[in-house]
């Protein structure tokens, strides 16, 4: 059990550090990855038969990234944590982080600065507050 939270906690900090190198680049590095272009933020509403679709969709998809990023990283951090005292702690700095990285858009070429962005970050890190929380309550660690 010891040998897996650590390799947990090693995962959390690894996709923390992924996340801040791709969130302060500028440009995409995942959209260079994908597609061979730092200009092209690769986006959850793509086509995959690559037809033309409405631009509603590649806005949705955006959110959609910032809601599953920061929800999926928010909910293990605090899976791992869930046991510690300063469990709540970890929700402020996920959601300041939420928050300030998408404020360095602003200094940094090639990005923008989305309000609607930094309310997916929030929401996605408040639901995994919320998922963890009811774990917690059925396991009745609460």
């Amino acid at each position: 059990m010891v040998k897996s939270i650590n390799l947990s906690k090693v995962i959390f900090y690894i996709l923390l550090i992924l996340l801040l190198i791709t969130y302060l680049f500028p440009g995409s590095l995942v959209g260079y990855f994908v597609f061979g272009d730092l200009g092209r933020h690769p986006s959850l509403a793509d086509n995959p038969i690559y037809q033309p679709i409405p631009i509603n969709f590649y806005f949705i998809g955006g959110l959609l990234n910032h809601f599953m990023l920061f929800f999926l990283i928010t909910l293990i951090g605090l899976y791992i944590y869930s046991e510690n005292r300063n469990f709540k702690n970890l929700l402020y700095i996920a959601l300041t982080f939420s928050v300030v990285l998408e404020l360095f858009h602003f200094f940094i070429p090639n990005r923008a600065f989305e309000i609607y962005d930094v309310f997916a970050n929030l929401s996605g890190a408040m639901f995994a507050y919320f998922m963890i929380i009811i774990y917690r309550f059925y396991n009745n660690k609460i």
